[in-house]
């Protein structure tokens, strides 16, 4: 999943990233990085404290930008540009208001589109919780840890 939202981000990253004074060419791959990596940990958080709901009801289709969970998702990729790169609270609130609603709307229009096989609610989910195998990958892992069985 990571490389497929990492070329989302980079899509869309134009005036917010690739453009933008403030941010050194050199530096537009690791921010573009960086945000994808907040992005996925931000998602990965929603599903461990709200389950499945959380992430259906942020990609279900609906107005991305109005969800309740924008404003944590944004202000933590915001906090993650101004760690890593020593952007200032400005610079770095210009990038994520630019960029993040736009690649989450984009992924929720893969996400439902069911000609584009490239994000599957599924596939989202089992990225999320650590689908790679083993016994606490998966959606299985993740719904026996949600039901406290192992």
């Amino acid at each position: 999943m990571f490389d497929e939202l990492l070329n989302l981000v980079k899509e869309h990253a134009g005036s917010a990233v690739i453009d933008n004074p403030a941010v050194p060419n050199e530096q537009n791959d690791a921010v573009c990085e960086t945000a994808t990596n907040s992005i996925i940990d931000k998602l990965k958080g929603m599903v461990g404290s709200g389950g499945t709901d959380a992430l259906s009801g942020l990609l279900g289709g609906g107005n991305v930008a109005n969800h309740p969970e924008m404003g944590n998702i944004t202000s933590g990729v915001a906090q993650d540009l101004m760690k890593k790169f020593g952007f200032d609270n400005a610079i770095a609130g210009n990038i994520v208001s630019q960029l993040i609603p736009t690649v989450l709307s984009k992924l929720a229009g893969k996400t439902n589109d069911p000609n584009d096989n490239s994000f599957t609610m599924g596939g989202i989910l089992q990225s999320l919780a650590g689908g790679s195998g083993g016994s606490g990958g998966g959606i299985m892992g993740m719904l026996k840890g949600l039901f406290g069985s192992k």
